[in-house]
């Protein structure tokens, strides 16, 4: 199999580049290619010839989205809307990697994914619109909606708390945010496992179980074995872009070809053992 993955150097690419089962892998990441260049995107998935493409290329900072909308909305959509048309010029698949921020996070229930969404913030809304245009104009998909992601690289929530463990000692985490952290290698597997099979469609597959970020970052310390530092609890952390405050994600459509992600806890301190 051929596979073409945009964002190849995010976290999520870089899992999908180690965990890989021996297909053939087209990366595509700035500098050298740029999705947002149709003229120069379809060419090169038309020479590759790729059976699917995962796009899991995007401006994830949800901030630097409501300083910078324009930004947001040419990465996210008009990037994605070129995927689309490289995917129905050469007849292949698209994976369109989404977010759980396109909820507002005012339903007590899990949502499942075809419940109602409504997206509060800049990124949200542009993530939002890229699942509108493969809907619409792919005729096969997957749109996969993750949640609060680490993976490889120095960047991630994970390595901040790690970082101000050591710098500060100290540190403050909100408790009225929460959702499910989400390891990039099982959402790696489980893409392999789900482009296998035919069951096109949209599907939630963070890893299993929601906490806060108070609590993620207390797990963190405690599964590195980290004594001493001191998480303050706090519920006015302020920022740019609005953000739901609690989405549990209920992997319900995987689950039903067989797709089970494991438990945060268990994904989390695989991590952090082998980081």
């Amino acid at each position: 199999m051929r596979i073409a993955v945009t964002g190849s150097q995010g976290q999520l690419g870089q899992a999908l580049y180690d965990r890989n089962q021996g297909y053939e892998m087209l990366r595509i990441d700035l500098p050298e290619h740029d999705i947002t260049d149709i003229a120069a995107i379809v060419p090169l998935l038309q020479a590759f010839s790729p059976d699917v493409i995962l796009h899991a290329a995007a401006m994830t900072d949800v901030d630097g989205c409501e300083r910078d909308p324009d930004a947001a909305f040419h990465i996210n959509v008009t990037g994605t809307r070129n995927m689309v048309a490289a995917a129905l010029e050469v007849n292949c698949p698209l994976v369109y990697i989404s977010t759980d921020y396109v909820f507002d996070g005012s339903q007590e229930l899990p949502y499942c994914e075809y419940d109602q969404v409504n997206p509060l913030s800049v990124y949200a809304r542009t993530k939002w619109l890229g699942e509108q245009i493969v809907r619409q104009h792919a005729s096969r998909h997957y749109i996969v909606r993750i949640a609060w992601l680490y993976g490889a690289g120095p960047r991630n929530f994970v390595r901040t708390v790690l970082r101000l463990a050591k710098e500060r000692g100290q540190m403050t985490m909100v408790t009225d945010e929460l959702g499910s952290p989400t390891n990039a290698n099982d959402v790696a597997d489980a893409l392999y496992q789900l482009i296998r099979m035919p069951a096109y469609g949209t599907f939630h597959l963070p890893n299993a179980g929601v906490c806060s970020r108070f609590e993620w970052a207390s797990t963190i310390l405690d599964y590195s074995e980290i004594s001493g530092v001191v998480v303050h609890p706090s519920t006015n952390y302020q920022r740019l872009a609005q953000v739901p405050k609690q989405v549990a994600l209920r992997n319900f459509m995987g689950a039903e070809v067989g797709i089970v992600m494991r438990p945060w806890q268990e994904a989390l301190r695989e991590y952090l053992g082998s980081s």
